[in-house]
């Protein structure tokens, strides 16, 4: 694994990450795109994404600060909002953790990240819509996520299991369900990654590290892969806030049904080709000359014998 393979990750993980898009469903086509089949190459895909939570960390330092004073204080607002966070972490985790190696067997390739990402586009342009005709957009504040709310973005984040899906786009959806406004769910979805992407990088380096440190340029293709994410993520999320605030999140569902589409007609295609017929010419292969003997022994047997009427 060269390092310049893991600057495209990088670049893609930090920009995908905490946009309605998939990391994990874009991350999977480049790798497959770049050769990337090897077990080494599966868990980059998924510890890469620890750049992209220090960069949440960074991004939202005086609130996570400001939040585990009030912990330690015993302050209403800031035990509410630990308590939602980890509420809505608990099913995605236990989902993870039972169903761990058949995501990663059955669901790490084009076809399902294909398929993913045009149902979430779906989803995601038919909540906006829904929306648009409310004059009431949501409770505003992240102090609002009740634990009710943080179980149902909970449970929604489970879906974002599927690679293709979208995190983002489970928990922040989820969050505009359960009453929340755009930019509220956006919030709560960021500080959720903490935990969550955070247990699923060392959960995956605890069981798979091995196999990424030992392959070549494993380690240094992680380090620049780490640091890539970081700078990338950090810039990404303070657009990514402004931009939801005006435009929403149709045109990332626009998005990815256009990509979904172009790489299932791919997948359909690649997969047509390899059992393409054989040319007629070569279709029939010249039978072994003992073969044709042993036949044509048969045959004389055969005119031997009386036919019957």
């Amino acid at each position: 694994m060269f390092w310049f393979d893991a600057v495209l990750l990088g670049v893609l993980e930090g920009l995908t990450e905490f946009l309605p898009v998939s990391s994990t469903g874009h991350l999977i086509l480049l790798g497959a795109w770049l050769g990337h089949q090897s077990e080494a190459a599966k868990t980059l895909d998924i510890v890469i994404q620890l750049g992209a939570v220090l960069a949440v960390v960074v991004y939202f330092r005086e609130r996570l600060a400001v939040t585990l004073r009030g912990i330690f204080r015993r302050d209403p607002d800031s035990l509410r909002l630990a308590l939602a966070l980890v509420f809505a972490f608990f099913p995605a985790a236990l989902v993870g953790l039972l169903f761990h190696k058949a995501i990663k067997a059955h669901l790490f390739g084009p076809g399902p990240v294909a398929v993913a990402l045009i149902a979430g586009g779906f989803l995601m342009i038919g909540v906006e819509s829904v929306r648009r005709r409310r004059p009431d957009q949501g409770a505003p504040r992240l102090e609002d996520v009740t634990l009710q709310r943080a179980l149902a973005i909970g449970f929604a984040q489970c879906f974002s299991l599927w690679p293709g899906a979208s995190r983002s786009m489970a928990t922040i959806v989820g969050g505009q369900l359960s009453g929340l406004s755009t930019a509220a769910a956006a919030e709560f979805s960021f500080l959720l990654a903490i935990p969550t992407l955070g247990a699923a990088t060392v959960f995956d380096l605890a069981k798979n590290g091995g196999a990424l440190l030992e392959a070549p340029g494993g380690a240094a293709a992680l380090a620049v892969g780490l640091a890539v994410s970081f700078a990338v993520a950090l810039l990404v999320i303070a657009v990514f806030l402004r931009y939801l605030k005006r435009y929403g999140l149709a045109p990332f569902g626009w998005y990815r049904i256009a990509l979904g589409a172009v790489v299932l007609w791919l997948w359909f295609a690649s997969r047509t080709a390899e059992v393409a017929p054989v040319d007629a010419g070569a279709a029939i292969a010249p039978a072994p000359r003992g073969d044709v003997a042993a036949a044509e022994h048969g045959l004389a047997r055969a005119g031997d014998q009386p036919s019957r009427p």
